[in-house]
């Protein structure tokens, strides 16, 4: 089974056969999806794909200056005209993310540890 910056460069060459059209929301339930189906094949995920579902959400806030409980599909849309204005952004976002300084995910990873130490403490 293909990693899934293989599937995404699919679906953004023809999303209609993938997903039906090019919106955001499809996109994101679709990825859902892909990561439940890779689950219950017993498939372990591959360390882009487990990098993609573990920081592109907090990506997308540290990206967009926001903190919200909303999905990274539904941040990217409040910034986008549209669905498919959103899901061309998406593609957008994902070379950046695809290209960003790692360095920072370590770091925000430690802010969380630090805190959670802090927590234990008390």
């Amino acid at each position: 089974m293909e990693g899934i910056y293989e599937v995404l460069q699919k679906i953004k060459n023809r999303p209609g056969m993938y997903i039906g059209k090019s919106s955001i929301t499809i996109l994101r339930h679709f990825l859902v999806g892909y990561q439940f189906a890779r689950s219950e094949m017993g498939l372990e995920l591959t360390q882009e794909d487990t990098d993609f579902y573990d920081n592109f959400q907090p990506w997308i806030q540290r990206h967009f200056n926001v903190r919200t409980s909303n999905s990274w599909s539904n941040i990217i849309l409040l910034f986008t005209r549209d669905e498919k204005d959103a899901f061309n952004c998406f593609f957008r976002l994902l070379d950046e993310f695809k290209q960003r300084d790692k360095s920072l995910d370590a770091e925000s990873e430690n802010v969380v540890t630090d805190y959670e130490e802090i927590l234990a403490k008390l």
